[in-house]
């Protein structure tokens, strides 16, 4: 809808500063303006003017992008050349040429907020006159049809409740991020379905996601297409992984992540809702769904949502995204192919050699004790071990390498048969020397409450490196 050429106000006869302006509004009516003026909640405002419009139903305000009224658009040629917004007298003296205006006014009054703005108002108006920027299959319900249970019979669901995406819903998840809902994010395996800015809203809508997280998701979503960390894979196998969100920087405290308390468990609605959107675009959007393509023998319960910050603060290191590249400052988000929790107990240690000695011991097993190179794993430091190392001034590269010097494994020791074992490699490396993990295939991370003196292991897939997947990190764009 083109608005006519000349002067166009927007008002409401709620808002006082419109009902003090109404007197200049008629003066320039009386000087033969060409005056158009829009009116939000009462079609008869102003009283006993020609030239007011209805624009109760708001399409006007929303299309104007109107946030406040008073509001005094110049059209010219259809197009808008200028705006004054409230009410100053010398910007509306020069916006319409007409001078003196509202001099009994005082010259300046703050206008109110406009109605097409008003929360859920702003995104029905959306969803009503914006809907071409929505590409996605509209579902209809029948009127008797619960939405609940029409995730679970469509088959969107996790096997939990989803929130129903409507368009006003996506439309305020779209607010999160300045990028086009139609821009292409990545393409999703195992179908190799591309997946659109709007598809992931709207799978954060199912999810429970807030509008805000939006940045920290599309990030995500990006690293899961990448080769390295090769998401068809890990869908694929008959092992527990599926992919862990750890996220660093500022936006995990904008957005209130838990890098403490529970870190790795419940409660935290940015925790919970990111893994968990995570999961639903590969599954809605990839078609990655348990019993298909995704055939894990038992999975574990972070394939329902694994995510969680690092603890910047309280960190002895400076952030995984830090020494993975990112710049310092920057907010990133690191996708690691994690198996499930293993909990490390070593409550006597007070020096860093034990503290090592002890978190190896256990590191050791994971995947199996006679498994050498084969599986990355992250290492959660809480902070009251992380104090251990803080006091001794062990970096985080210190502390690395000293793990990999007590993961030295033996061949005699891992080879096939060795210890009444029949599991292990084979016996033409019983002489060799091999590292427990690949270089690089240990994250050592800082997160957890200050009560404990615990902390934990997450062992990956035990396909790594170029063979299977590699943990990826990538910066959050907005």
């Amino acid at each position: 809808m083109t608005l006519p050429d000349g002067i166009v106000a927007f008002v409401k006869r709620d808002c006082p500063t419109c009902t003090v302006v109404v007197p200049v509004l008629a003066a320039l009516e009386d000087a033969g303006a060409a005056l158009t003026v829009y009116t939000q909640d009462d079609p008869d405002f102003p009283d006993g003017m020609a030239c007011r419009r209805d624009d109760t139903e708001l399409e006007q305000s929303w299309r104007q992008q109107i946030e406040a009224v008073p509001t005094l658009l110049r059209i010219r040629d259809g197009r808008e050349v200028a705006r004054a917004v409230g009410w100053v007298r010398e910007e509306w003296e020069a916006l319409t040429e007409v001078a003196p205006l509202g001099e009994a006014l005082p010259p300046w009054r703050p206008g109110c907020g406009s109605r097409s703005v008003e929360p859920g108002v702003a995104e029905a108006l959306e969803a009503r006159f914006g809907a071409e920027r929505l590409q996605a299959r509209r579902v209809e319900l029948g009127e008797a049809e619960d939405a609940i249970e029409a995730g679970f019979d469509r088959g969107w669901s996790d096997g939990l409740p989803v929130v129903p995406p409507t368009p006003e819903r996506v439309i305020r998840m779209l607010g999160g991020t300045r990028r086009a809902p139609d821009e292409v994010v990545g393409v999703i395996p195992p179908d190799l379905a591309p997946c659109t800015v709007e598809k992931v809203a709207i799978n954060a809508v199912l999810a429970g996601c807030r509008p805000e997280y939006m940045p920290v998701l599309l990030a995500a979503v990006e690293a899961s297409c990448l080769d390295a960390f090769c998401m068809h894979g890990l869908l694929a196998t008959t092992w527990f992984s599926g992919p862990l969100v750890l996220v660093n920087g500022p936006v995990a405290r904008a957005i209130g992540m838990n890098s403490g308390i529970n870190a790795l468990g419940q409660g935290n609605r940015a925790n919970a809702t990111i893994g968990r959107a995570l999961q639903l675009v590969v599954r809605n959007v990839g078609g990655g769904r348990p019993g298909g393509v995704d055939r894990a023998t038992l999975g574990n319960p972070g394939k329902y949502s694994f995510c969680f910050a690092e603890d910047e603060e309280g960190s002895p290191w400076e952030p995984l995204s830090v020494e993975r590249g990112v710049p310092a400052g920057k907010s990133a988000v690191t996708l690691f192919a994690a198996g499930g929790v293993q909990g490390v107990l070593d409550q006597l240690s007070r020096e860093p050699e034990s503290l090592a000695t002890s978190l190896a011991a256990c590191l050791r097993t994971v995947t199996h004790p006679k498994f050498p190179i084969a599986t990355d794993t992250m290492l959660v430091i809480s902070p009251e071990h992380a104090r251990v190392f803080r006091e001794a001034g062990w970096s985080r590269k210190r502390l690395r390498d000293e793990l990999g010097a007590r993961l030295m494994l033996e061949g005699r020791d891992f080879v096939r048969g060795a210890g009444g074992i029949a599991e292990g490699m084979p016996e033409a490396l019983a002489g060799a020397t091999l590292p427990k993990f690949r270089e690089g295939g240990l994250l050592i991370v800082h997160a957890g409450g200050h009560a404990g003196l615990f902390s934990a292991i997450i062992g990956g897939w035990p396909a790594s490196g170029e063979m299977g997947s590699s943990p990826v990190t990538v910066e959050v764009g907005e």
